[in-house]
């Protein structure tokens, strides 16, 4: 989705498909891009690594480098929105909630949530602000310890959403920006590993994401099999069945299953009847 002329509209589900609708004089209507999407696009850049040395203000003020919130063993959400947009960006961090609700994961404990504002005129009071009331609506402040929402200046910010392939455009018709929905799951070391497009995130993949991006520090056995059958698109950021892998889950378990009924029919032949027991 992108924010264009002040609403959110359901142009596509990644960059690739960023094309606007004019309508001409005579009513017909133009499949040509809007000026101002020309650069707003938010390209893949898997493996990349952030700028971990980039300084921001948190929340609560206090100066923070955006390593902080790595090297701790733990993935990382990550999305970049501004604390005063009138809609699009609400709707990033509630497809977020919404789909942190249905996992067995927990922000803080298991992976962070970070939010970068790309408004360099957002203050730390207004991201104090629009985390108080968000973990609110959500019933979720026993996990504010793992939501961190980060405001910087404009240098700073360049440099995060450049290195993340985030680009925006400020539009002084209606003095808001036109920007790409989206988030991105990042490695503990930093690094780029998975993009999701849009303002609502399957649980099932963005849990994938988490696992497979954790490196194994979080999930169980059953995630690393979901792992095994589901594969990254990047082309549409989405996970993927793959369906010879499924084939060759599906043979161990059914050769296993043979070898156990096998084991237990010997098993069962080996033993004497019960009136040739002592």
């Amino acid at each position: 989705m992108v924010a264009v002329f002040g609403s959110a509209r359901a142009e596509a589900q990644t960059p690739n498909f960023l094309s606007g609708f004019n309508n001409d004089a005579a009513g017909t209507v133009s499949s040509e891009r809007p000026a101002i999407l020309k650069d707003v696009s938010f390209k893949q850049r898997l493996n990349e690594r952030l700028p971990l040395d980039a300084t921001f203000a948190d929340e609560t003020g206090r100066p923070v480098r955006l390593g902080e919130y790595f090297g701790r063993k733990k993935p990382v959400v990550l999305a970049f929105v501004y604390y005063q947009c009138p809609m699009l960006c609400m709707q990033v961090m509630n497809g977020i909630s919404s789909s942190l609700r249905a996992l067995p994961f927990e922000a803080g404990k298991d992976f962070d949530v970070v939010l970068v504002s790309f408004d360099p005129r957002d203050t730390p009071a207004a991201a104090a602000e629009k985390k108080r009331t968000h973990l609110d609506y959500w019933a979720a402040q026993s996990t504010a310890q793992g939501w961190h929402l980060l405001t910087g200046d404009a240098a700073t910010i360049a440099r995060v959403t450049a290195a993340a392939g985030f680009s925006y455009q400020w539009d002084d018709l209606t003095n808001q920006f036109a920007h790409v929905s989206g988030v991105l799951v990042v490695t503990p070391e930093g690094r780029l590993s998975r993009y999701f497009y849009g303002v609502e995130y399957s649980p099932k993949e963005l849990r994938l994401a988490l696992v497979e991006s954790g490196q194994g520090h979080i999930g169980s056995v059953i995630d690393e099999l979901l792992l095994y059958c589901y594969h990254y698109d990047p082309a549409s950021g989405r996970y993927g069945v793959i369906v010879m892998n499924l084939i060759r889950a599906g043979g161990v378990l059914t050769v296993a299953f043979i070898l156990g009924v096998m084991w237990l029919t010997r098993r069962h032949d080996s033993q004497p009847p019960l009136e040739g027991r002592a």
